[in-house]
């Protein structure tokens, strides 16, 4: 399985013919992106009966990535998991469609492997379902922190651009890939060519056949992102499976 989409649904106006039919953003989005990322979840707690409804109102196949919030990765630094409890009551009423929850991690972050562990031992106690680690300090990247990573099943995500060289593929628990594009050279706003496109959907079809594969764009401050996300889902659906043979993967 691969997901495409953006982080966030808003639809940019000159992409709206691509988005017809009646209904909100989320709901247009919904029926021609198969994923979207929260990332305003990062900002603020939702009401569970806002998650509730964002569920209700797309198709049975859709997913989200919800963006754990700041308070618990960046101001407390993963050393209060107790604030995992609220978050995870609201975001769990999106029920079968919370494809994931995303864990990302400010770049002052060390890798401390007791409050690493204590922070995702708590989590797994307290939800089974899908979870990607974004890491920006170059100690997360190390064979101790991926080991780590794996004994609690927490994928390591995929970004560009990359914090260091090895934040290129994804690692961690290798069941999940998430992919981040945060757009290069102008971080947020710079559009992928489709070359990079191109070799992006050789790289997703090649991990999808061992993995849930999800690909988010979060260039998203000039319209890029549903641009990009756009061909990359068309160029997915015209190549099929078979396309990835042959072709330099990350």
């Amino acid at each position: 399985m691969i997901y495409v989409g953006s982080a966030g649904w808003s639809i940019p106006w000159q992409h709206a013919a691509a988005f017809p039919g009646e209904g909100a953003h989320l709901q247009r989005y919904a029926r021609v992106l198969p994923a979207v990322e929260i990332n305003t979840s990062f900002y603020r707690f939702h009401r569970p009966a806002t998650y509730a409804r964002w569920a209700a109102s797309t198709p049975a196949h859709f997913r989200f990535s919800v963006k754990v919030h700041r308070s618990i990765t960046h101001y407390k630094r993963l050393r209060q998991p107790q604030l995992l409890d609220d978050f995870l009551a609201g975001v769990t009423q999106l029920g079968e469609k919370l494809g994931l929850l995303l864990v990302q991690l400010p770049p002052s972050l060390l890798f401390e492997a007791d409050v690493a562990a204590a922070f995702f031992r708590y989590l797994r106690e307290r939800f089974a379902g899908q979870v990607a680690c974004e890491p920006r300090n170059a100690s997360w990247f190390t064979p101790e922190a991926e080991a780590l990573l794996k004994s609690y099943r927490v994928a390591r995500a995929a970004v560009d651009p990359a914090p260091v060289d090895a934040g290129a593929t994804p690692g961690g628990w290798q069941a999940l890939v998430y992919v981040r594009l945060h757009g290069f050279p102008e971080l947020y706003h710079s559009a992928y060519s489709p070359s990079f496109l191109e070799d992006m959907a050789d790289n997703l079809l090649h991990w999808s056949r061992q993995a849930i594969t999800w690909c988010i764009f979060n260039n998203t401050a000039a319209g890029a992102a549903i641009d990009n996300a756009l061909t990359l889902q068309k160029m997915l659906e015209m190549a099929g499976h078979e396309s990835s043979a042959g072709r330099k993967l990350w």
